[in-house]
């Protein structure tokens, strides 16, 4: 398996699948989100789930886990009062109160790395309960 970025504060290596799935998803729009976690035993930041063009935000709200942390793009399409039509990425790090703190403390060290890796995110989110990331907080700062 190929590697594409080694984060130099943790040690962590962000896959391949994880940026090129991005990329699909920014240019190719066939995602609506992905979700991304740490293997703590390989040291890699892996794609967890990919949503479909046709699944919403409620399926990515469904499928972080209570438990656990995660990092997850949104792209997010809108139109504007001008009636435009545009599109953002939204960085969503998630890190639930329920999470291991060693968990915690792996993801917030290693979200710089993986955001450096992933260009071209206009917004970013840290949520520790779903009302940090609802659907009103994307809304209100995309405008």
């Amino acid at each position: 398996m190929a590697m594409a970025f080694k984060m130099a504060t943790t040690g962590m290596w962000v896959t391949d699948e994880c940026k090129n799935s991005f990329m699909e998803m920014k240019w190719k729009k066939v995602h609506r989100y992905i979700v991304f976690k740490i293997d703590e035993k390989s040291k890699l930041v892996m794609v967890d789930k990919v949503g479909s063009a046709s699944e919403g935000y409620s399926d990515l709200e469904a499928s972080l886990p209570g438990d656990d942390c995660r990092y997850a793009v949104f792209d997010f399409d809108f139109v504007t009062v001008d009636n435009c039509h545009k599109s953002k990425i939204f960085f969503i790090a998630w890190a639930p109160n329920a999470s291991r703190i060693r968990a915690k403390m792996l993801y917030a060290t290693s979200k710089d790395g993986i955001r450096r890796v992933l260009e071209g995110i206009h917004y970013e989110l840290q949520a520790t309960d779903p009302t940090e990331m609802g659907f009103d907080v994307i809304q209100d700062r995309a405008k």
